[in-house]
């Protein structure tokens, strides 16, 4: 018969051992639970950034979920947001629209809260030809609205697990939530939330009628403060439940004359231009061009003089006692000429190719 001692001896023996296999067994499945997820290093480092963001907002003693952290990682620090109204041309009635029917009753609640048709709305569209300012627009409303923005990527919302994603989509409106005012952006929102139909893939089509269920709560909650903004150039492939649900919509199309001149005035403020350079004229000579095609014109007018530059740089730089310290030449209507040309051929090259293809 064993005595005290060994009894005890035994038992702790067994005990250690037990211990000892139900720890290799949980490393040994935690191990492999994370070597069966791939994007385990992508959530770890979203949640990183997230919570480098929400600290740069003065949000860090919130409590967020894993899925609120891995949406936070799409907010946007508003010290990194420098665009504003000064930076958006020629589309000065959209802005003051905007001003009237948005950013007001979002920012001066203490105005417009008495009133159930002075509310902002809880979702605004915004839609046109594209690099015609949409997304620039989205981003100094909530600027100036003084809101938290969200600019949600659709890649946040999906995850290989089973109802994970649903999770995700409400994570971002329990997000929002949580550091409202908040202003939700989802650019080209026709390739999350096309109109539906049959042969969409379940886990999609339960994403969609999950956003749009948080979505549908936003609208009867007149305490929240959260808007949801959309930027598309094919409005009609938005599926019509998102439609109702975006009442605001604001048309971003090609500038006219006057906004081109307007837009040109802006990029070439800062820019030195000779007097040979006349804006009415460039403005004449580039009908259907949008802000962004307008940006491109001037980079290529630039790149130019810096080629003649740096030409006349590896030219003189062999000859004793030539001056290699000149500067820049200043930008010459010549420049816009050529570089219109050059923006011509390769859009009329585009379009052929593009009729090719669609012949084939």
């Amino acid at each position: 018969m064993m005595d005290r001692p060994e009894i005890v001896a035994r038992a702790v023996s067994t005990l250690v051992g037990l211990t000892v296999s139900f720890a290799i067994t949980y490393c040994g499945v935690k191990w492999l639970g994370d070597a069966m997820d791939p994007t385990r290093k992508e959530k770890k480092e979203s949640h990183q950034r997230a919570e480098k963001l929400l600290k740069s907002i003065g949000c860090s003693n919130i409590k967020l979920t894993d899925y609120e952290l891995c949406i936070a990682s799409n907010l946007v620090d508003p010290l990194n947001m420098v665009i504003s109204w000064e930076d958006i041309g020629g589309l000065d009635e959209t802005v003051q629209e905007i001003l009237e029917t948005v950013i007001m009753p979002f920012k001066r609640r203490e105005i417009f809260g008495n009133s159930t048709l002075m509310q902002a709305p809880k979702g605004v569209l915004l839609y046109g030809p594209p690099g015609c300012g949409k997304t620039m627009i989205a981003k100094a409303t909530a600027k100036a609205a003084g809101a938290r923005f969200i600019n949600l990527q659709v890649s946040s919302l999906v995850d290989k697990w089973y109802g994970e994603s649903q999770k995700r989509a409400e994570a971002v409106f329990s997000l929002a939530y949580k550091l409202q005012p908040t202003i939700i952006f989802i650019d080209e929102i026709d390739s999350f939330l096309r109109s539906r139909n049959s042969s969409d893939h379940e886990s999609t089509a339960m994403i969609k009628t999950q956003f749009m269920s948080f979505w549908d709560g936003l609208m009867t909650n007149s305490n929240s403060q959260i808007m949801i903004i959309g930027a598309t150039n094919r409005p009609q492939d938005v599926d019509a439940a998102i439609l109702r649900r975006m009442p605001s919509m604001f048309h971003i199309g090609l500038p006219n004359k006057r906004q081109r001149n307007e837009i040109l005035k802006l990029i070439l403020k800062d820019e030195n231009c000779d007097e040979s350079v006349t804006l009415s004229r460039v403005s004449d000579d580039t009908e259907k061009f949008s802000g962004s095609d307008l940006r491109e014109l001037c980079r290529h007018a630039s790149i130019y003089r810096v080629r003649e530059f740096m030409k006349e740089e590896d030219e003189n730089s062999g000859k004793e006692g030539c001056d290699t310290s000149n500067s820049l030449r200043s930008l010459g209507m010549n420049d816009f000429h050529r570089a219109l040309r050059k923006m011509k051929e390769s859009r009329l090259l585009a379009s052929r190719m593009s009729r090719s293809l669609e012949l084939d």
